[in-house]
């Protein structure tokens, strides 16, 4: 029994409960006076308990052709003798026979002992079935568990459907229903939303700490890759089956079950709590996006430098300093406002974000900056953020963070190195000639520079180098192992073909801007 069963046992079954149709219940039926030869200890764990599908009849030599699976054959052993009876229970055991049972008083008085000890050798649960007990009448009682069962099961599911119903009605509905889903099933149940984590479960803390870890990595590839599906998961010795919610590339969440074996009728009702679960998470995102609109419109006034505003829509606003951050417009919006609301709910961290031309603007109180190094390490994402500032000056720390951003996806692109929130100070820290180096200026730059890079790598190497010594000669021959009148004339010769005249400071300076903003490849 693993841990969500032993959960569950103390549960007792109700009136109208019905036997699985097994080896074991046919055993039990007294009407059929049905016997088990030999000893069950010493047959396989659980070989009367398998779901038997059918119970048949044959007297040939050798039916398995003609035998479907988890079946029961039942024979008067006319068309074997002892000496056939081995190869006869081979036959069975190969073709998967759940159990064999032996008319007696037809054509033999007793079960034969060679076909008891083959049966015995092969695990094959053997029975005695009385001369006074038709065939017929054991398939029939099978037909009739197998009726019943599936009635019950239907039953089980209409009720269920009706208690799920109920609890979707209840204050917090979603969360109610889950856990009403986890009694019906008797099985834990939790949920994961959109950042991974776990949001509900019941039985609460049921789960071992290294298994919820497994899960919670397993939920948050499912929703990171953002298809739809449905996967089963084994840790250790408990399984696990996982649904997605919401649709193809906007998930909302993951829903776990304690178990890999859902029957239909289960999971009809899964499928009912999970189309549920989804029609409540999208209303809830109708509400967030008239949220995110407000918040955007509060944001555009906090740009005005005014926090008037926003103090009177929000109640109350980080305090002062505050740290502005910009993530890219493609971020995972929805899972970092998820993010940020489990810190206001776990932490009271206080945090206000809105949507912007520059991307998703996210203001805390500088104190909590070190949460945007967290964030973007948790969703892989680059941050530009800004200086700690006051309220008056929100605007200019908007265009920092912004900045800030664009330096990151600069710098970052196909590097993991990118992904990290980036500081403004950091990129002013630089050089102010890399906050100038755009798409633009390097067009302008590699084509200044052509004329010069058609004569050959060493003419550039040799100017950088040039440059770098503040254009004495001296020095910078002695670092490039030349004459200072071989490198006087590669000088010369890069004025000629730049049309430039390197004698002068602001030509050196442009031609300095140029080598950053194109750098030799």
């Amino acid at each position: 029994m693993n841990q969500f069963a032993a959960l569950y046992k103390h549960i007792e079954p109700s009136e109208d409960a019905v036997d699985h149709p097994t080896l074991r219940a046919l055993l039990g039926r007294r009407d059929l006076g049905l016997r088990l030869v030999g000893d069950e200890a010493e047959l396989d764990d659980g070989a009367l308990d398998q779901p038997l599908r059918w119970v048949h009849s044959s007297d040939l030599v050798d039916p398995t052709p003609f035998l479907a699976d988890d079946l029961t054959l039942l024979t008067t052993g006319s068309q074997f003798t002892d000496d056939d009876a081995d190869e006869y229970v081979a036959r069975l055991a190969a073709r998967g026979i759940l159990g064999l049972g032996f008319g007696t008083g037809v054509r033999r008085p007793q079960v034969p002992d060679r076909l008891i000890d083959a049966c015995a050798r092969a695990s094959i649960p053997l029975f005695e079935v009385p001369y006074d007990t038709p065939f017929i009448a054991i398939a029939r009682a099978h037909a009739e568990a197998i009726a019943a069962q599936t009635y019950a099961r239907r039953t089980w599911a209409l009720d269920a459907q009706r208690a799920l119903a109920v609890a979707a009605l209840r204050p917090r509905g979603l969360e109610s229903t889950l856990t009403e889903l986890a009694r019906r099933l008797e099985h834990w149940v939790g949920m994961f939303d959109a950042t991974g984590l776990l949001v509900h479960e019941h039985p609460h803390e049921a789960l071992h700490p290294d298994d919820l870890a497994g899960l919670t990595a397993r939920a948050t590839e499912l929703i990171t890759r953002g298809g739809q599906a449905g996967q089963s998961l084994t840790l250790g010795t408990d399984s696990f089956t996982l649904f997605t919610l919401g649709r193809t590339g906007h998930l909302r969440g993951v829903i776990a079950i304690g178990t890999a074996s859902l029957d239909a009728e289960a999971r009809a009702v899964v499928t009912s709590v999970i189309a549920m679960a989804g029609l409540a998470l999208e209303q809830n995102e109708q509400l967030d996006r008239s949220r995110r609109r407000l918040r955007s419109q509060v944001l555009a006034s906090l740009l005005l430098d005014d926090p008037t505003l926003a103090r009177r829509v929000l109640g109350s606003v980080p305090p002062a300093p505050i740290v502005i951050a910009i993530a890219d417009a493609d971020a995972p919006a929805d899972a970092i406002a998820d993010w940020w609301e489990r810190r206001r709910a776990d932490h009271g961290t206080a945090v206000f974000g809105g949507m912007s031309d520059a991307g998703i603007t996210m203001v805390v109180s500088a104190e909590d900056v070190g949460l945007f190094d967290e964030l973007a390490e948790r969703f892989g994402i680059r941050l530009g953020v800004s200086g700690p500032v006051g309220y008056g000056a929100f605007s200019r720390a908007h265009a920092q963070a912004a900045a800030a951003l664009r330096h990151a996806v600069g710098r970052g692109a196909g590097d993991s190195s990118g992904v990290r929130a980036v500081r403004y100070a950091d990129t002013v820290a630089t050089s102010i000639l890399s906050t100038l180096v755009t798409d633009d200026a390097r067009l302008v730059a590699e084509s200044r520079l052509a004329p010069m890079r058609a004569d050959g790598r060493e003419l550039e190497a040799s100017l950088r180098t040039w440059l770098q010594h503040d254009a004495r000669f001296e020095s910078a021959a002695a670092e490039l192992g030349i004459h200072r009148h071989t490198l006087r004339s590669r000088v010369t010769q890069a004025s000629r073909l730049l049309d430039t005249d390197l004698s002068t400071f602001p030509a050196r300076a442009e031609l300095w801007a140029l080598l950053q903003a194109s750098p030799a490849s």
